[in-house]
């Protein structure tokens, strides 16, 4: 038993039990923790470990009347280590992000060394070395190690600064300039600094490389949020005029913004100049997301694209290319007609123009305006002021009505249906907004147009008010309106809507 007694004292000596107390709750803190290192608590596990059994060495030891010095200075040497590794774990990892101070990994890095050192000189002093004497010749050691890696070093110094001085943290994007990675910043180590591109490649770039490089943090201003500026190029004929080309591609990219794109600032479309036959204009808008910039860019050429298309603004032909078209009366004789039968094709698929006669369906074919939109654009909105009636050839739209959060879809248009005739017979305001669901090919029927067509066909508007009240009372419906309202109004409405229709296009007063 008098072995047992000298291993109990000797382990309340270097007081062990307390030691492995401060362990276990250090260790049970630490895995109820979200997201914490935990190396330096299996480090300090294994010098514990080390240390009890440098402890029952050093009993064994004196129970047997040998020299215990030598084992009595190991087991301090791992109960400090051990001692180090909790503190660091416990004030640095736990303590200080709690209270919203995180230190970067090469600071905990840092102190964790100078810590260690601590305990070496502790130790050494115990065993007898000569502390000044070690300084010294470390200090020699140390200027021949310094020569032969002063890279290494540098890498070493340059990732201290930088976490030091945060210029760059994880999560930034960054370049070092033209011809060089672009690149979201993942880790900084000691050595290097790595970044993932758009490629899923990673790059190691050694922070002495990096500190003295020129480094461009992308999306990043002060008291602004994350976003980028692109710059998207496209080219048209030069006899176009610019105001005409600004105008609607500025007023495609605004009223319907992409999600990824930024609405502060707006979007902007600028003029560049000429080059030999086009002129060259830009989109320059703000990204959001830095990650997934050419999707956005491709989804912005097509808006821009749609647009020309709608303002009949053709694109530019290269100047190196050449076509030669004889141009006559037969040539422009058949063109004409190819277009007026498409026209009239649209004109079919309504139901509303299908019964006219022909001379009255060729008129409006000819002031019909061909309309492309592309997906998630609006060809009509809630509130506006337009006497046009769209009629839907190719592609689908949805329906909405209100603004905001209690915005919500009531109906879906397909072709051969058409949309706006309250605006074009009346002059009221859009009831709704008609977004285009898929890509749409629609013609547009203007008042001037269809003022003709009711004048050569009186009877077109008792048909055209029977079918807006129709409409009205399901919208009405849509919009949750009381049943003894919808039925009033609706009867209301087949008195006097022929009347309004008839007022609006003055054939009263032709008449």
């Amino acid at each position: 038993m008098e072995l047992w007694s000298t291993l109990g004292a000797e382990l309340w000596a270097a007081r062990t039990p307390f030691i492995l107390l401060a362990y276990v709750v250090i260790r049970i803190a630490s895995e109820q923790a979200v997201r914490v290192e935990r190396y330096h608590m299996k480090a300090a596990g294994s010098m514990l470990v080390a240390h009890v059994v440098a402890v029952c060495v050093t009993a064994v030891q004196i129970h047997y009347e040998y020299d215990p010095r030598i084992a009595s200075i190991v087991s301090l040497a791992f109960v400090l280590l051990a001692s180090v590794s909790m503190g660091i774990t416990l004030v640095l990892r736990l303590l200080l992000p709690r209270v919203g101070f995180v230190l970067p990994q090469i600071m905990i890095d840092l102190v964790t060394a100078m810590c260690t050192l601590v305990v070496l000189i502790i130790v050494g002093k115990r065993a007898g070395f000569s502390v000044a004497g070690l300084i010294t010749t470390s200090a020699v050691l140390t200027a021949v190690i310094g020569f032969s890696l002063q890279d290494t070093l540098g890498n070493v110094m340059g990732g201290l600064s930088v976490q030091l001085d945060k210029s760059v943290a994880v999560g930034d994007w960054i370049t070092l300039g033209p011809g060089q990675p672009t690149g979201r910043v993942t880790e900084i180590r000691w050595r290097y600094t790595a970044i993932e591109t758009r490629n899923w490649e990673t790059v190691i770039i050694p922070n002495g490389v990096l500190v003295k490089s020129q480094v461009t943090i992308l999306g990043r201003r002060t008291g602004e949020p994350l976003q980028l500026r692109r710059h998207i190029e496209f080219f048209v004929d030069f006899r176009t005029s610019p105001t005409d080309v600004i105008s609607a591609c500025e007023a495609a990219l605004r009223a319907d913004p992409l999600p990824e794109m930024a609405t502060t600032p707006p979007p902007q479309v600028l003029f560049f100049g000429v080059r030999d036959s086009f002129a060259v204009y830009a989109v320059r808008y703000w990204l959001r997301d830095l990650n997934i910039d050419d999707g956005v860019d491709s989804a912005v050429r097509v808006r821009v694209w749609f647009a020309l298309k709608r303002a009949s603004i053709a694109l530019s032909i290269p100047a190196q290319s050449m076509f030669l078209t004889v141009e006559n009366a037969e040539r422009a004789q058949r063109k004409a007609s190819q277009d007026l039968a498409q026209r009239l094709a649209a004109l079919a698929t309504v139901d509303l123009f299908r019964g006219l006669p022909d001379s009255t369906r060729e008129a409006l074919a000819e002031g019909l305006t061909r309309m492309p939109f592309a997906a998630g654009e609006a060809v009509t909105r809630e509130g506006d002021s337009d006497d046009g009636l769209y009629m839907l050839v190719e592609g689908e739209a949805a329906v909405r009505i209100g603004s905001g959060p209690a915005e919500r879809e009531v109906a879906r248009l397909r072709a051969g249906q058409f949309f706006g005739e309250m605006s074009l017979m009346t002059g009221e305001t859009r009831t709704a907004t008609v977004i285009a669901a898929t890509d749409l090919v629609t013609y547009r029927v203007a008042k001037p147009a269809f003022r003709r067509v009711l004048e050569e066909t009186p009877g077109l508007a008792e048909q055209i008010a029977e079918l807006l009240v129709e409409r009205r009372s399901a919208l009405a419906a849509a919009q949750n309106e009381r049943e003894d309202a919808r039925q009033s109004r609706i009867e209301n409405a087949r008195k006097d809507l022929v009347g309004k229709i008839r007022g609006f296009f003055g054939l009263d007063r032709a008449n």
